[in-house]
């Protein structure tokens, strides 16, 4: 949803004071919404079409009768395309492109020699349009017809004066009667006449044009004004008199350009002349007819005593005169515009701010795009790669203005067809989609790559969206990946540590002051005392994610490359993040080398780098040492392990020559193999983690696809960047760039246990040397490591501050070749992928890249079996100034931005799933890692175990009650067996006591 500042708020009632509409500036005091939208496509029913006009590409300017236009005599009879005679070529050309409809203009002296429809007609020239209709018709294309195209009569240029005289809207009306009558029962859609603000100014303005007046001030407005009331009543015959038989629709093209306040500074002086250089040119001829019926405020007080007045009769009359809003967009316009309407303020290719004011302005019209498009140099060939990025970024725009802006555009017309004579400008450039060779005499009609480009995307009806639903797996890895993790051992929490006792304000100072020769006992140190890990993770855990990347520091756990020098301290810290990263269920992914660019010594220690760095083979020895090293220390809470991070683009930091730069490569991939065998052999058993390296693996594009040689160097790009490193891994795959023994080869062969990707961006790319005639295979010059050139992003494409591309479907691109190329052996996971966002909150462009990339990592696993297992989001927190972080610097209070919302919505769902199931997705995580058969067998039959178990603690139960319950009742039969014995006994024996007792003479006692 759009929002005005507080700024812009403010300059309303100063724009009220200066005269301008609020309605007028809308557009400069709100921008436009703000997308990064690529994708999407137009209504089904949307007119795709493609343009001629009739001087330019007709020739045969005296053939069969037809008479003299201004441009045949002010451009001296010029050789065209030859499209009279060639009209089928040309049919068969719109056939290829796949679109829907056709504009064309008709030739105003091939119909009347003289202008004059009240004669005769050229049968000729009635019998060709009406075949070229017909076969339209036939080929279920629609013709849109152009009544005037700037080739006016000659005679009545000597005879009338041209524009200039007023009764010229009779005589049009005469003209436009006749076509209507003649062909309308084929056409449903009439413009009366092409951009006549380009036929004001230059033909009777600065002279550029034909009819080459060279006039004054008021000439313009007087040629203009009749132009105007020409339309408006050719409009009226055909609303009155074909209408409601012929149920068609008539309109004008109107050309405009576009423009910014200078410097973006949105004062009421600059917006009040965007507004009055708009109206200077598209306002001139729309605002009476889509609006007041009258000139522009702006434009009569700037030209009073020049500008024509309309009387009531005719505002009325002019008023409301078009169907539909007919727009053209293009360089012509654009460059007359610039030197003679900006009003200091700035010109931008920007159509989609074009439709959005003509919405805003004259009432949410239908609107055709009926000319839009760019040239070429007369150089250019059939290889045009601009004009695809010019047009792809202006129907993008159309787009845009479609879906986000709800601007009602129904068709879009590229301009032109075929090569032709391009008005003043001669052969000196080209805008036809079909290359036509001017030196040869038969013209045919070649398709340019801006063709098959046009007829993809009219055949897509845009740029599709297929997004698709569906979750992540539970072992799927969402994380977090970071560089170098450095060494933190401040701050520190020494409350448990310090064995001093203090006292507390002992002088009044309200100091805290040890007490001397007291000292207490203390704990040993723990993990907790680093309060960085905890606030770090902290930071990590409010992500959700399940995994954790970060970088070891060669150079502070080994300053001396020798595992003598080892830091103690600093062995701990890492223990200490990693055992506090399994306390919270978090997986650490550990990388021993991570070089970077600030390092002066790319991260690895100053006596190696001293030594050569990567060129010495030394460095493998010591890297090996190192990563053994860690292995022992770390391995037992590491299940993940990366070597070498992006060793591809390392090569890169060394300069020399290309030989330097092999070896460098060479070492770095023997040290990777070197390291990963080490854990293989010594370690794998008992600690059971994987072990791969990271490559930098951003994809590229052929900057034209359509060519060859573009589609090499992307193939020279992929074998040199990521081919290189990984052929010499896979059995049976050797890599000519990097030369290795035998004994090398065989250690490399097999050395990763997965294929580890750090993606972020997509290039465009195109041979460093192209191809030609002459030398079609040009040498790769010495010292060059390969012959691709990196090109700047595709102008549609979103960027970053930093310039980096948001083109989501580069990744899947990229996944789908490793798979090609290697297979789904080992599994792959995306160990980095960012992009930097300068917002400290609203991170729309990051949240929108980690949505869409995440989008097409689920493409890929679900769409083209790409066995993906990861991805992880770069990175953490912001350093520096480069803002990619999940979270603000901690200078700046390490405050979540908004895509950590999002990330960790998109991790609790476990991707997207459909509106019908948006429950959390509940995985159950198991932390500790089987390595024994019999566990995992265990583990697999966990609820078999559990019921065997509650069935034999259940019986157990049972039989210990039965036990214990005979055992009870025998217990009981015998105490009172007992019983009834001594009950048996007592009788007899009580008596006889009694009688001895009472014997007198007798004491017993």
């Amino acid at each position: 949803m759009m929002r005005v500042s507080s700024v812009c708020l403010s300059l309303i009632p100063a724009l009220v004071l200066c005269g301008l509409d609020y309605k007028a500036s809308k557009l400069w005091l709100q921008p436009l919404n703000e997308t990064f939208l690529q994708t999407g496509t137009f209504p089904s029913e949307f007119l795709w079409g493609v343009g001629t006009s009739a001087f330019p590409t007709e020739g045969s300017w005296d053939a069969d009768g037809k008479g003299e236009s201004v441009w045949d005599r002010f451009t001296h009879h010029p050789r065209t395309s030859d499209s009279y005679l060639r009209w089928e070529e040309d049919l068969k050309s719109v056939q290829y492109l796949g679109v829907k409809s056709y504009s064309f203009s008709l030739s105003w002296t091939r119909l009347f020699p003289n202008g004059d429809a009240t004669e005769n007609p050229n049968p000729a020239g009635v019998e060709h349009y009406r075949r070229l209709i017909s076969k339209l018709k036939e080929l279920q294309v629609e013709p849109v017809v152009t009544l005037f195209h700037w080739d006016f009569p000659q005679v009545l240029q000597e005879r009338l004066g041209g524009w200039l005289n007023g009764s010229m809207d009779d005589v049009f009306a005469d003209y436009a009667s006749f076509c209507f009558r003649t062909f309308g029962g084929e056409v449903r859609y009439w413009i009366t006449m092409h951009n006549p603000f380009l036929l004001a100014v230059q033909g009777y303005g600065t002279g550029a044009h034909a009819p080459g007046v060279a006039g004054g001030h008021a000439e313009p407005f007087i040629a203009a004004h009749n132009l105007i009331r020409a339309h408006a009543k050719a409009w009226h015959v055909y609303d009155q008199h074909f209408r409601p038989h012929q149920n068609g629709k008539v309109s004008i093209t109107l050309g405009s350009h576009w423009v910014e306040p200078h410097q973006g500074k949105a004062s009421p002086d600059s917006l009040e002349r965007c507004q009055k250089s708009m109206e200077a040119v598209i306002g001139w001829f729309a605002e009476p007819i889509y609006g007041s019926g009258d000139y522009p405020e702006s434009l009569k007080a700037s030209n009073r005593g020049a500008i024509p007045e309309f009387t009531p009769e005719q505002k009325l009359s002019v008023k409301g005169t078009a169907d539909f809003f007919s727009l053209a967009f293009e360089r012509e316009t654009l460059r007359v515009a610039r030197g003679l309407a900006l009003f200091g303020q700035t010109l931008t290719f920007d159509l989609r701010s074009v439709l959005v004011w003509v919405r805003h302005m004259y009432g949410d019209p239908q609107v055709l795009v009926a000319e839009n498009g760019w040239f070429s140099d007369a150089s250019v060939g059939v290889e045009d790669t601009w004009a695809i990025y010019t047009m792809k970024r202006f129907i993008m725009q159309v787009m845009q203005a479609v879906t986000v802006d709800g601007v009602s555009v129904f068709g879009y017309t590229a301009w032109s067809l075929v090569d032709g004579f391009e008005w003043n400008h001669g052969y000196s450039m080209r805008r036809g989609l079909f290359y036509v060779d001017f030196s040869q005499a038969e013209r045919h009609r070649v398709p340019k790559t801006s063709a098959h480009f046009y007829r993809r995307l009219v055949r897509d009806n845009g740029f599709p969206d297929d997004n698709i639903e569906g979750r992540f797996p539970c072992d799927f890895q969402f994380g977090v990946s970071e560089s170098v993790l450095q060494v933190h051992l401040h701050p520190f929490s020494p409350q448990f540590t310090d064995p001093h006792l203090y006292r507390w304000n002992y002088s009044g100072d309200s100091a805290l002051k040890p007490v001397t020769g007291i000292e207490l006992h203390n704990r040993a140190a723990q993990c907790t005392d680093f309060l960085y890990i905890q606030r770090h993770l902290f930071l990590l855990g409010v992500t959700g994610s399940s995994h954790y990347r970060f970088a070891l520091d060669w150079t502070q756990l080994m300053p001396s490359a020798d595992p003598s020098s080892v830091d103690a301290e600093k062995v701990r810290f890492y223990r200490c993040v990693l055992s506090e990263l399994i306390r919270r269920g978090i997986q650490p992914v550990v990388t021993l080398y991570h070089p970077s660019n600030r390092s002066h010594s790319l991260g690895m220690p100053e006596t190696l780098h001293a030594n050569g760095g990567w060129r010495n083979h030394s460095a493998v020895e010591a890297f090996v040492n190192y990563a053994t090293f860690c292995y022992q220390e770390f391995g037992a809470f590491v299940p993940t392990w990366i070597t070498i991070n992006e060793p591809n683009r390392l090569t890169e930091a060394y300069g020399g020559t290309a030989e330097d730069r092999r070896m460098v490569a060479r070492h770095l991939l023997l040290a990777h193999a070197k390291a990963w065998g080490v854990y293989d052999t010594r370690f794998r058993r008992q600690q059971g983690a994987t072990v791969s390296f990271a490559l930098h693996a951003d994809w590229v594009e052929p900057s034209n696809p359509f060519v060859e040689s573009h589609e090499a160097a992307r193939q020279d790009f992929l074998s040199f960047e990521l081919a290189r490193f990984l052929d010499p891994l896979f059995e049976g795959r050797g890599n000519a760039l990097i030369g290795f023994t035998d004994d090398e080869r065989e250690e490399l062969k097999g050395a990763l246990d997965f294929i580890a990707l750090n993606h972020f961006t997509t290039h465009l790319v195109s041979p460093l040397h192209k191809p030609s005639p002459r030398n079609p295979n040009p040498p790769k010059p010495a010292n060059q490591d390969h012959d691709y050139l990196l090109m700047s992003p595709d102008v549609t494409w979103p960027k970053s501050l930093r310039g980096q591309a948001l083109v989501p479907w580069g990744l899947r691109r990229v996944l789908g070749w490793v798979k090609d190329r290697y297979g789904d052996g080992l599994p792959i996971i995306i160990t980095a992928s960012g992009v930097d966002d300068q917002a400290s909150h609203n991170d729309q462009l990051r949240q929108r890249y980690i949505r869409d990339y995440l989008q097409e990592a689920l493409k890929a696993r679900e769409l083209d079996g790409v066995n993906l297992r990861g991805f992880y989001v770069w990175k953490l927190q912001d350093h520096h100034d480069l803002r990619f972080g999940l979270f603000t610097s901690a200078a700046r209070h390490s405050r979540p931005k908004a895509s950590v919302e999002l990330y960790r919505d998109i991790i609790t769902r476990r991707g997207f799933p459909s509106a019908a199931d948006l429950r959390p997705f509940t995985c159950q995580v198991t932390v500790k890692r089987t390595t024994c058969e019999l566990c995992t067998h265990i583990a697999e039959n966990k609820p078999l175990l559990f019921f065997s178990v509650c069935v034999s603690v259940s019986v157990s139960m049972l039989s210990a009650l039965i036990i214990i319950s005979v055992v009870r009742k025998r217990r009981m039969r015998k105490r009172r067996a007992v019983n009834v014995r001594r009950q048996r006994l007592a009788v007899p024996q009580r008596f006889p006591m009694m009688r001895v007792a009472l014997r007198p003479g007798r004491l017993h006692y």
